[in-house]
């Protein structure tokens, strides 16, 4: 047996002894006139389902309310009662817990069409009309308005802890893949350093290989090889290490550059590479990323030249300028016979570049676009030319790569490009949106609670002032009642006159006999607007006062007539 949660149980609980409690103190004020069944019994079991109700049908709870205070219409002494609290409460209630707007409408309007038939089809006084016209609707509406103004708030406020819960898990995400990023940065450091490394060594390999017998000197490039290899390993360990310890080693440690372009070259050509170079224009302080960059430039244009072109010249050129420096390196074309070294070479070298075909200038040109500069690759003079442009200082909006020069050379000479931070086709993320359309929401059920009150005051205040006034102004107090005298003209009388006489008279004061030849004028004895009050009748024959008596609130047609006229004073 699935049994519900205690917590809502406990607050329909709670809910149900404090409407309870209001129907028993407006039971024990009612007094002996009120009926124990009717007016306590009924009303409490009606609140004992729906309130468990309105968590499901909230709708129905209020209809199943509403009712109780339809009945209301039916006492011939007042309508109000105490089920207009638990009408607010549980139209409150539905705006809270139904998102939806259309059906709760719907539910109010005919709780209000419900409430108007009932006072046509008891015939009610005017005083019901205007309490089935002001205090019903406030009862229905304006909790409802009030509820619907609290959820939106409520969804504003969550869907905020979502986002920011969201928020934080993407933070997160982007940390971890700042950690990959940087780690397959390093991969890639680690891939060009030991290419350019492993081809040089294959390169002497190749050499060796073709003595015919180990000499002194060939022992001496035995060692140096040895010390070639080692320093590439020494360079795997430390990357490797940086990769599967990113909590205790800095990004990028144990893969500082010391050595410069020159140290760079001089050991190509102490390896046999037939490199010459140049520099042109006085050595600039450089930005360590540029520098960087550099050196990578000229380290995989030399793995690519004795890759693919061992026996080919190689010649290097950095020329400083003003901001900027130009680097290229140019390979001459290979020999048509190429000998074991250049076979021993170039399989050794592919190895060490992974098979990647062109992933070494790819990342060069990712590395020289972030920095701020650009790289040109291309057949030169039957040899090939790598050309990187570095600016000394790396830019502070340097980091986003630009588009390539080949990939927009067919949009035209004319044609310029949107910047990629212009946000002309930046998506709007969902989250913003979201939070928007929340934001939209609660605001226009916050206008809807101001506006919505005002336009049926619009309606409503105008015929109950109207309403006030003219039960306010028909009022005969009980003391000039009492002054007034039989027989006596009107003009004589008319100092203790109401302005105007009562005219919603019910039908017991209609259908009562009235004197042959008279006319006769109804007013209110008291100013309570929502009690019955008894009417006093004045008949006039002609201007004199020909009869008085009273219609009494709570009996049936019936005149009480004084005890014994009185005289003309």
């Amino acid at each position: 047996m699935h049994l519900p949660p205690v917590g809502p149980v406990l607050g329909d609980v709670a809910l149900w002894s404090v409407l309870a409690a209001a129907t028993a103190y407006g039971f024990r004020d009612a007094g002996a006139a009120a009926s124990p069944v009717e007016d306590l019994g009924l009303p409490l079991a009606v609140l004992a389902v729906a309130v468990p109700l309105s968590r499901r049908r909230a709708g129905s709870a209020v209809v199943l309310v509403n009712g109780l205070c339809a009945l209301g219409m039916a006492d011939p002494a007042t309508p109000a009662n105490a089920q207009v609290l638990s009408l607010a409460v549980l139209s409150c209630l539905l705006g809270v817990r139904v998102a939806a707007a259309r059906r709760p409408l719907l539910v109010l309007v005919g709780c209000l069409a419900l409430d108007l038939a009932t006072c046509a089809v008891l015939r009610t006084p005017a005083v019901w009309w205007f309490y089935a016209l002001t205090v019903l609707p406030a009862a229905l509406l304006l909790p409802w308005l009030t509820g619907r103004h609290w959820r939106g708030r409520r969804e504003l406020v969550r869907e905020g802890w979502r986002l920011a819960r969201s928020l934080e898990e993407r933070q997160h995400l982007v940390a971890e893949r700042a950690r990959l990023t940087e780690r397959a940065d390093i991969a890639a450091d680690m891939h060009d350093s030991l290419g350019h490394a492993l081809s040089l060594v294959a390169l002497r390999a190749g050499a060796l290989e073709l003595s015919p017998d180990l000499t002194d000197r060939d022992r001496t490039d035995l060692a140096e090889l040895r010390g070639t290899i080692a320093d590439a390993v020494e360079q795997l360990r430390e990357t490797v290490a940086v990769l599967h310890d990113p909590a205790t080693t800095e990004p990028g440690a144990g893969l500082h550059v010391t050595d410069t372009v020159e140290d760079l070259l001089g050991r190509a050509a102490a390896s046999g590479v037939p490199v010459r170079w140049e520099r042109r224009g006085a050595m600039p302080v450089l930005s360590p990323l540029v520098q960087r960059g550099l050196y990578r430039a000229v380290q995989e244009a030399l793995t690519n030249a004795v890759k693919h072109a061992p026996d080919g010249e190689i010649r290097v050129r950095i020329s400083h300028g003003a901001d900027r420096t130009r680097v290229s390196v140019v390979n001459a074309a290979p020999p048509a016979s190429r000998s074991a070294s250049a076979a021993a070479g170039p399989a050794i070298g592919a190895g060490g570049r992974g098979g990647a075909g062109g992933r070494g200038l790819t990342g060069l040109r990712e590395r020289v676009t972030v920095l701020g500069g650009s790289l040109s690759t291309g057949p030169y003079r039957g040899g090939f030319r790598v050309t990187a442009v570095l600016p000394h200082q790396v830019a502070a909006g340097a980091g986003t790569p630009t588009p390539r020069p080949e990939a927009t050379a067919h949009r035209g000479p004319h044609r310029e490009v949107a910047p990629l931070d212009s946000g002309a086709d930046t998506p709007v993320p969902e989250s913003v949106t979201r939070l928007a359309s929340l934001r939209s929401a609660a605001r226009r059920r916050s206008a809807a609670a101001f506006v919505a009150p005002a336009v049926a005051a619009a309606f409503f205040v105008p015929a109950a002032v109207y309403l006030a006034w003219q039960l306010t102004t028909g009022v005969l107090p009980p003391s000039r009642f009492d002054e007034l005298t039989v027989g006596r003209p009107r003009a004589e009388l008319a100092a203790l006159l109401p302005d105007h006489a009562y005219p919603y008279l019910p039908d017991r004061a209609r259908s009562a006999p009235q004197p042959p030849g008279t006319r006769c004028e109804f007013y209110r004895s008291g100013r309570d607007l929502l009690t019955e009050v008894d009417l006093y009748r004045l008949c006039w024959s002609g201007d004199v006062l020909a009869a008085k008596d009273t219609v009494p609130a709570n009996r049936p047609a019936a005149l009480r007539l004084p005890s014994a006229p009185s005289r003309t004073r």
